[in-house]
């Protein structure tokens, strides 16, 4: 019986004819190529037929190419974001720690030419410390007090108007009694027509009210009541209040009068303390004894009759309504 190979186990050529004939193959192939352009033709079909597979074969890398620079990208806009974000802020801290300087600068300019323009001895800036502990009074604490030259009486100013005065004074600190207070009187003067009056606090709303005017004085909404200097503490001309509602009754003798204060604690951080004391005399200037001096023949001050008595509030309001 004849025994035969199977075809899987069949061979050809040997391998050394088969490299000899493939060496013998590529020579002539690029001495035909290197010569006479034979392959280019061949080259230009190939890499046309190729280049979708060879294209699919390098997505993968692209694909983990683009992410890794995905990912290395995100971080970076993540760290400028955070970056960003925080500088931002910084920025805005900034703007408005540079606007509440430049209002307090102006808030401080704006004193400091009401207080140029007062004829006081001098006058001195001091910042609201805090509210006074007394829940049933109007009272502030600033920071100044007798070492800085804050007395007890002195007046105190915002850039509006009039504020209070000086009730209590400490070594650095100092206590003001607003003008809504209920202990505080002020003789005020009406800005448009010259009547004076007498201005109390301790009204409910934070406002004051002119008190025993009659009925027929000329007082009118949104009067302007200024300090008329007559009590020898408060400068003259200082704007106190407002006046916004009048009210009369023809079966009372007097008329209710309520102001708004111009000035306002809420609204403002510095105040001026104003130092209208005066100097006393050195004893060698002081006068002779044994002569009359002008203030012993002289009448009493305007200022004794700037505040009105309970008893006598009548003879008071006559005077004030004729404009005296």
């Amino acid at each position: 019986m004849e025994y035969t190979p199977p075809p899987l186990f069949k061979q050809g050529p040997s391998a050394r004819v088969r490299l000899a004939f493939f060496v013998a193959l590529s020579v002539g192939l690029l001495f035909a190529d290197a010569r006479f352009g034979a392959m280019e033709v061949v080259r230009k079909v190939v890499g046309t037929v190729l280049y979708p597979v060879q294209k699919i074969a390098s997505l993968p890398v692209e694909w983990s190419r683009s992410g890794v620079e995905y990912l290395s990208s995100l971080d970076t806009l993540q760290s400028e974001n955070k970056a960003l974000i925080l500088e931002q802020i910084q920025d805005k801290q900034r703007l408005h720690e540079l606007e509440t300087l430049r209002q307090e600068n102006e808030k401080l300019r704006k004193l400091m030419n009401v207080g140029n323009t007062l004829k006081v001895k001098r006058s001195i800036i001091s910042e609201i410390v805090s509210d006074a502990r007394d829940p049933f009074s109007r009272k502030i604490i600033i920071g100044k007090g007798l070492i800085q030259g804050v007395k007890e009486g002195m007046p105190v100013i915002d850039e509006l108007g009039l504020l209070g005065q000086v009730t209590r004074s400490f070594p650095s600190r100092s206590e003001v009694s607003l003008i809504t207070d209920k202990e505080q009187i002020i003789p005020v003067e009406n800005l448009r027509n010259g009547i004076r009056s007498v201005a109390y606090g301790g009204l409910d709303g934070g406002l004051i009210e002119l008190r025993f005017m009659a009925a027929n004085a000329d007082i009118e909404n949104n009067d302007l009541l200024v300090t008329s200097g007559l009590d020898g503490i408060y400068p003259r001309g200082i704007p106190v209040a407002r006046v916004i509602r009048v009210e009369r009754n023809s079966r009372y003798a007097f008329a209710s009068i309520f102001c708004e204060p111009i000035a306002g604690v809420e609204r403002h951080r510095f105040v001026l303390v104003l130092d209208t004391f005066m100097d006393k005399p050195t004893p060698d200037a002081q006068p002779d004894n044994s002569k009359p001096s002008a203030t012993d023949s002289a009448p009493a001050s305007p200022a004794a009759t700037a505040v009105v008595p309970a008893s006598q509030p009548a003879t008071t309001n006559t005077g004030a309504g004729n404009g005296n």
